[in-house]
């Protein structure tokens, strides 16, 4: 009977029942109905366990840290920094856009953080160079799910947790992936400007200029390679380092730079709480799910299934790609990786992916959903910040969307592109 979690599950998330309630009342119901109740609390039990852990307390420091540079004006230094190196290029504010969500990513780990503060400002500026309104706003989606991709993410402590697996490995094998993206949404926004004559947003900047726009961006730029640096040294943990960029986010903005008035901290600290709350709700409702799925083996009945449809690693990490890139077209990245991690993960390690490998291809594929219609979160935030219709995003991100599901596929069959860096560092085998 426990076999029916999922289906019933599923049923719960059409009929509009939030994915926290979904995931422990489909299992609920059913140990309920199954006589089981022992099991049953022990269900709601886990619910409070699972939050309950040092790891995961970096979670909310790491967005209360966004949420510190964003109000202290950070965006703006990050834009005119992306600006001065590359506005003089045709397409320019496109490139700007792009460059400017790869340095926004080292601060923040969100894509929908990502799509409001830039959006916010890249939008109504591309639209008076003379951008069409769903352009800026889908480059400004699709530039946004580098976010969760490069660290500090969100998305990536969240699997590490659920999964047992290493927080620092996961983010040095973000890097390169993240980059990539970028540098695919660029090459694009170039094909894209030389077709349809963009305009440069600004003559070439004077190595003056940029030595200036460099100097105002030092101690934003600082916060990713202070975070990485002390995990990797050994300096702190990554829970320790999402506090010491809290503190080093204060400071910055109340003592250095001058932008963040002590008036502007309670409602800082509303916003990053109420977004942590959500996220840590649903890992508790996963690891309690984990308990389900454990007793009703699932996990080995998908396992036959799977290897009954193809004993090739590659095949089937094609198919597992098709299926969560679907996924990721419903669901947030956040509850699929809750879902789907431990289900799908223990199968490619057993037929020889490696564990790590394995937690980009699926971070990076649902990462690149919030972007995906239908219901791509951040295309409805993009549809808010811009005054756009979400039809009419969604047909103009499709060339950038099509540049992102090469690099998931690179990313997937090239395993050096994401494991080369934890294994230089000695964080992977």
């Amino acid at each position: 009977m426990l076999v029916w979690f999922l289906p019933l599950f599923l049923l719960f998330l059409m009929i509009g029942l939030p994915v926290f309630f979904g995931m422990l009342a489909a299992p609920g119901i059913l140990l309920w109905l199954n006589g089981q109740d022992r099991d049953l609390i022990l269900l709601y039990r886990n619910v409070y366990n699972g939050m309950a852990s040092f790891p995961l307390m970096a979670i909310p420091f790491f967005m209360l840290a966004g949420e510190l540079m964003n109000r202290g004006g950070i965006t703006m230094r990050l834009v005119e920094f992306s600006q001065a190196m590359m506005g003089h290029f045709r397409g320019g504010l496109a490139h700007v856009n792009v460059l400017s969500s790869m340095l926004f990513a080292g601060l923040s780990g969100s894509a929908v953080a990502d799509t409001s503060a830039l959006g916010s400002m890249l939008i109504p500026a591309m639209e008076k160079e003379g951008y069409t309104r769903k352009f800026a706003a889908a480059i400004t989606a699709a530039s946004s799910v580098i976010g969760p991709i490069i660290p500090p993410s969100g998305i990536m402590i969240i699997y590490a947790y659920v999964m047992g697996e290493s927080v620092a490995a996961l983010f040095l094998a973000g890097i390169v992936p993240g980059i990539l993206v970028g540098v695919g949404l660029m090459l694009m926004v170039k094909l894209q400007a030389d077709r349809y004559g963009f305009p440069a947003s600004r003559a070439k900047a004077s190595w003056g200029e940029r030595g200036q726009a460099s100097l105002k961006a030092f101690f934003p730029l600082m916060t990713p390679v202070i975070i990485l640096g002390g995990i990797l040294a050994g300096v702190f943990t990554p829970t320790e380092a999402a506090a010491v960029a809290v503190g080093y986010a204060i400071i910055i903005g109340m003592f250095v730079l001058n932008t963040l008035k002590l008036r502007d901290l309670p409602d800082v600290f509303m916003r990053a709480a109420m977004t942590s709350a959500t996220v840590l709700l649903l890992v508790g409702a996963a690891m309690a799910f984990k308990t389900v799925v454990s007793l009703s083996h699932t996990p080995e009945i998908l396992a036959e299934f799977v290897l009954g449809l193809s004993e090739n690693p590659l095949i089937l990490l094609f198919l597992i790609n098709l299926l969560l890139f679907v996924v990721g077209m419903f669901l947030d990245a956040g509850p699929a990786i809750i879902i789907l991690g431990p289900i799908l993960g223990p199968i490619f390690v057993d037929l020889g992916v490696d564990p790590i490998h394995f937690a980009i291809i699926m971070s990076v594929n649902l990462t690149v959903g919030l972007a995906t219609p239908p219901m791509g979160l951040v295309l409805f935030v993009a549809s808010s910040v811009s005054g756009e219709r979400v039809e009419t995003i969604s047909k103009a991100i499709l060339p950038f969307l099509a540049i992102e599901i090469v690099v998931i596929f690179l990313i997937t069959f090239i395993p050096e592109i994401s494991m080369t860096i934890p294994r230089l560092t000695g964080f992977a085998d």
